[in-house]
């Protein structure tokens, strides 16, 4: 049996990451709230980094997978690469075009980044809050129990 002891994050490790979650998320709403830009390009936007926190975390969650010895089908793994590349792309682009000053674009670009990152950790910190648990599972039913 390959057993692994997955080390539990600590409390200010997981405040953190959900600090960086939050605070990502959020400065990007605020910054969509406050645009002068047309509704169509705020839903572009709100939608891009929705798409974003979703292929990021399914991108680590298939990557830990992978590493713990759970199968993942490599279209599975190939179109969570895909899908973040994609909205990391189209919010590029978006930007690009966008008749925004550099210092807009660039806020954008920042609490996009910290909120993929925030994402990332929280579902990392999840999983190994998880995995720290001891389950039922994992006792060994031939062992005689103590009573």
């Amino acid at each position: 049996m390959n057993q692994t002891t997955i080390q539990q994050p600590s409390f200010a490790f997981v405040a953190a990451s959900w600090a960086a979650l939050i605070a990502g998320f959020a400065a990007f709403l605020v910054g969509l709230w406050n645009a002068g830009m047309q509704l169509n390009e705020k839903g572009y936007y709100f939608t891009v980094l929705v798409f974003g926190l979703y292929a990021a975390i399914s991108l680590q969650k298939s990557v830990r997978d992978r590493a713990e010895g759970i199968p993942v089908t490599g279209i599975y793994y190939g179109l969570s690469w895909f899908a973040l590349l994609l909205s990391i792309a189209l919010l590029i682009v978006g930007l690009i075009n966008a008749t925004l000053q550099l210092s807009e674009k660039g806020f954008y670009a920042m609490s996009f980044v910290l909120a993929l990152f925030g994402a990332v950790t929280v579902q990392k910190n999840t999983r190994d809050l998880q995995g720290a648990k001891p389950r039922l599972t994992d006792i060994d039913p031939a062992q005689p129990t103590q009573e």
